[in-house]
């Protein structure tokens, strides 16, 4: 039974469920609402003249506003990989402002530069790029081969207001008491500019109006999409007449579908794109934002199906973005791409790429709020093999724990843990435990304690240790920010101090919005002193990353640099990529739900989180069979793949369900296990590029307008189509089949269960039954499995492989496949091999892509499927390294593909070959 105390909690949340009212919307946002008046056409910011310096990489150049007088300075300069970053700040500050130093991966490569000027504007050229900087009114034109992409503040609507003191009282009143801002005569005609109030709660804000705003334009652009996490479209909709879209990272509720609220995350990079360019904007800061979208037309703003966007439909004005933050300074990346894959690698390139995980991390997981004990654990698993189901970890919430004290354990439930994670390890299972950043106030409590006499925890604004509350009840929040806590805290995940764990326990950070039951909008009051005296407005969105660093860290070190971490976390910024996975958060067992998992993983995917996933099921609520198969389905083919569920939901294991729902589910978590070596070789292939593992269609096909808005089907790296099944009882769902040029020309697909061939541009309406989701592989490819489906991915390392080759126009395919350990680092010492396939001229054939890479592999080929040829070969020739030959058998299966029956050749001989005979 729940304790009193958390019931009360639960009941204090649901309040907040899907209730609109409890969190701000830009009007009651004293910041959003003042950025958001100003009036477009006009702008009073200038260069003031005979303040250039050029350097050899860059410029800077001092900005006036001509209303106040108040001076910023711009520097600007060129990266290597076609962008450019600028940032504005005052020149002359009451106190410095936050620059966000722990998004970018590493401090950026210059290029040199070229640099004129005239009377009225400043031209910077960097190879292909330009950027022409107008004096009055400021203004940033960028250019790549020409051919004008963007500009900055070409709207007019920049807003930098600069730091100041507060103004005294008129003689005789009280400065404003709360709910009495009027009183106070801010230099903005506006009552919250200098204190403000939401809901019964106060922010003193000390430093008065501090906001920075800035609009930019996408000239060539059909569409915008970005700036994660939003429940919506993947297509960036028009906020003219609503709220814009809010980057605040909040704990949400059974969240609002179709809505620009703020969510989890919130990841300050947008991109335009059209079939000339597709162009980046990386607003590098941490506190809250909107962002307003000008420029879409009436049709662009319905996204959801094929035949509603027409992507080269639009009003007069091109497509532009206003951002809107409440505090420190303008620092901005502009990425100029000639195509989405390019930009998509110059903003990893700036926050890094998703690190490889562990095969038992992208394998499929079982979560639920609550398992109960250890006896619930062991029947689970248990019952897993028994309806030969695979399944590689066992997930557990908040209630494993001493009185929801992380870093320990309830061990009326759960008296031997370690023993618990070693019967998981015997079968090639895992654990993966929950640990928040609430710390409970209890005198008993170690970390609590330590905490308090180290002064360890956030301030409020007096210089107390803030006090909120969240599960555990009364909680106070370590201060990650600092490099002390943070080892401190990672250190807590050290075998030595977390006796009761294991090196290789996945840990799972959720709650580091982060979440504060009483405060205001569910999180943290914005007056609350960090590390620095810096406050935590400035800072918040960066807050849960910060705990990902420590916990990184702690993991890796608890091994002694030898096993890759398994993180997930619900909080992100630019940058988390390099520390966890992300899920979707709180989502509710409904079919709308479902269909929302694609774009909201698809806009995380092209923000450089690739590891995502949903709640398979739904969070809230109780899927029926139907529902429960479909998001199962889907969820195979989406790279992070758990079943996870409220702890007042009826239990939803698959066997808990009707037969017939029960094998649809077990069909396709084995598909998902088939597939685990290309899985794989997508995460290897995204850590070495960047370049999204689940991809929108447009990175395919940037050419063709009419795929570019699609968000219920996606591709796997360039490689296979994916359409979910997504509505209840349907027997057909269409599928767009792109074109490579724009017009009429497209590639061959084949479906993946039957090898049907599909040669058409266009959407077609394809039959589904209860097992049956689209999947295409795309001719001109191969992509390796393995078939022999074992109870976990750990049990499956050594076993061979068969390769899909679906051949092209031109009976010719292409791929690869990544093979290493599995587990550790041992990876980044050159201890893997990475191969590449051809099938060319009736000759499959395979080398080394790194020729310098070693490793032993036990693993061989056992099959090699060949769909798409037009007639069928009677044999096949083998010929290895050694200049060994063997014939092999080939086997007509359905006429549109052939099986060569065991190669058997090693995984490890660095050019084998097998020729077709006719």
């Amino acid at each position: 039974m729940r304790s009193i105390s958390i019931v009360l909690l639960m009941l204090i949340v649901s309040t907040f469920a899907v209730d609109k009212n409890n969190f701000k919307t830009c009007e009651q946002s004293s910041f959003c609402r003042r950025c958001r008046k100003v009036q477009p056409g006009s702008s009073p910011y200038e260069i003031i003249p005979n303040t250039l310096n050029t350097y050899a990489n860059h410029i800077t150049a001092d900005i006036r506003n001509n209303e106040n007088q108040h001076v910023f300075v711009l520097k600007l300069e060129a990266l290597k990989g076609n962008m450019f970053h600028f940032e504005i700040d005052e020149k002359s500050p009451l106190k410095p402002r936050y620059r966000v130093t722990d998004a970018l991966q590493k401090e950026p490569t210059y290029e040199s530069i070229k640099v004129s000027s005239t009377s009225s504007e400043i031209t910077i050229i960097s190879g292909r790029n330009k950027a022409v900087v107008f004096l009055s009114p400021f203004k940033i034109e960028f250019f790549q081969d020409e051919t004008l992409v963007t500009s900055v503040n070409s709207r007019g609507l920049m807003n930098f207001e600069h730091l100041r003191k507060k103004p005294e009282p008129p003689a005789g009143e009280q400065e404003g008491a709360e709910g009495d801002e009027s009183k106070i005569d801010p230099p903005e005609d506006d009552p919250g500019a200098w204190e403000e109030n939401f809901k019964g709660h106060h922010d003193s804000k000390p430093n008065g109006p501090s906001a920075v705003a800035l609009d930019f334009t996408f000239h060539q652009a059909n569409i915008l999409f970005g700036i994660p996490e939003h429940a919506d479209s993947f297509a960036l909709k028009s906020t003219n007449g609503g709220d814009p879209y809010r980057l605040y990272n909040l704990d949400v509720f059974e969240y609002e579908l179709q809505s620009t609220m703020a969510l989890y995350g919130s990841v300050p990079i947008i991109y335009g794109h059209g079939a000339g360019a597709t162009t980046g904007i990386f607003w590098q800061n941490a506190a809250e934002t909107w962002v307003d979208i000008a420029g879409i037309s009436a049709e662009q703003n319905v996204m959801s199906s094929i035949v509603n966007f027409v992507a080269g439909s639009r009003q007069s004005d091109p497509p532009s973005a206003h951002f809107m933050s409440e505090s420190g300074i303008i620092d901005t990346f502009v990425l100029l791409g000639s195509n989405p894959n390019e930009a998509f690698h110059q903003y990893t390139d700036l926050t890094g790429n998703g690190k490889l995980p562990q095969m038992f991390a992208i394998a499929y997981h079982q979560c639920r709020w609550n398992y109960n004990d250890e006896q619930d654990v062991a029947q689970v698993v248990a019952k897993f093999d028994e309806h030969d189901i695979p399944m590689d970890t066992m997930w557990l919430d908040i209630e494993y724990t001493e009185g929801k004290k992380y870093f320990t354990w309830d061990h009326t439930k759960f008296p031997h843990p370690v023993e618990m994670m070693k019967n998981l390890s015997d079968v090639g299972r895992h654990l993966t435990i929950i640990i928040d950043p609430h710390i409970k106030r209890d005198s008993s409590y170690f970390f609590h304690n330590d905490c308090t006499d180290k002064g360890y925890y956030i301030k409020n604004k007096d210089g107390k240790d803030y006090e909120g509350w969240c599960w555990p009840g009364a909680a106070s929040y370590p201060d990650f920010f600092n490099p002390e806590i943070r080892k401190y805290y990672a250190d807590q995940y050290l075998l030595d101090n977390f006796k009761e764990s294991t090196i290789e326990t996945g840990i799972w950070n959720d709650m580091n919005e982060p979440s504060v039951f009483n405060g205001p909008e569910i999180t943290m009051l914005k007056d609350n002193l960090h590390y620095g005296g810096w406050e935590h407005r400035d800072v918040h969105n960066l807050y849960g990353q910060m705990q990902l660093v420590g916990t990184y860290d702690g993991l890796v070190r608890r091994s002694g640099g030898s096993l890759r971490p398994f993180i997930l976390t619900r909080a992100h910024f630019a940058g988390t990529q390099r520390y966890a996975g992300v899920w979707t958060g709180d989502n509710a067992a409904e079919w709308s739900h479902l269909e929302m998992s694609i774009p909201m993983c698809l806009s995380l995917s092209v923000s450089g989180i690739s590891f995502c996933g949903a709640d398979v099921g739904g969070f809230f609520g109780n899927p029926d069979g139907e529902l429960f198969y479909r998001w199962n389905q889907a969820g195979a083919f989406q790279p992070f793949f758990r079943g996870h569920a409220h702890i007042d939901t009826k239990r939803r294991e698959p066997w808990l369900f009707p037969e017939d729902v029960k094998l649809v589910v077990r069909d396709a978590i084995r598909k998902r296990y088939s597939y685990l070596a290309f899985w794989y070789t997508m995460f290897y292939e995204h850590e070495r590029s960047g370049l999204p593992i689940m991809r929108p269609m447009l990175s395919q096909y940037p050419l063709d307008k009419n795929a570019y808005a699609l968000d219920d089907q996606y591709m796997l790296s360039d490689k296979l189509l994916v359409r979910p099944v997504m509505q209840k009882g349907a027997s057909k769902v269409d599928v767009y089949f792109p074109s490579k040029n724009g017009e009429k020309q497209g590639d061959i697909w084949y479906d993946i269960d039957d090898y049907r061939k599909i040669e058409r541009v266009g959407v077609e309406s394809v039959s589904v039954n209860s097992y049956k989701i689209p999947v295409y592989q795309r001719g001109g490819t191969i992509i390796p499995k393995k078939e022999r489906i074992r109870r976990s991915a750990v049990l499956m390392q050594d076993d061979p492989f068969t390769l899909i080759v679906a051949v092209d126009e031109n009976n010719t395919a292409k791929g690869t496949l990544y093979i290493d350990d599995e587990k550790t680092f041992e990876y980044r010492q050159g201890k893997y091999l990475y191969l590449d396939f051809e099938f060319k001229d009736g000759v499959l054939s395979s080398r080394y892509i790194d020729e310098t890479a070693k490793f032993s592999t036990k693993t061989w080929l056992e099959r090699v499927v060949i769909v798409g040829l037009n007639k069928t070969p009677t044999s096949a020739t083998l010929r290895t390294s050694d200049n060994k030959s063997t014939q092999l058998e080939i086997i007509d299966v359905k006429k549109t593909s052939f099986v060569i029956r065991k190669p058997g050749v090693s995984m490890m001989d660095n050019t084998w070959s097998i020729t077709l005979n006719y």
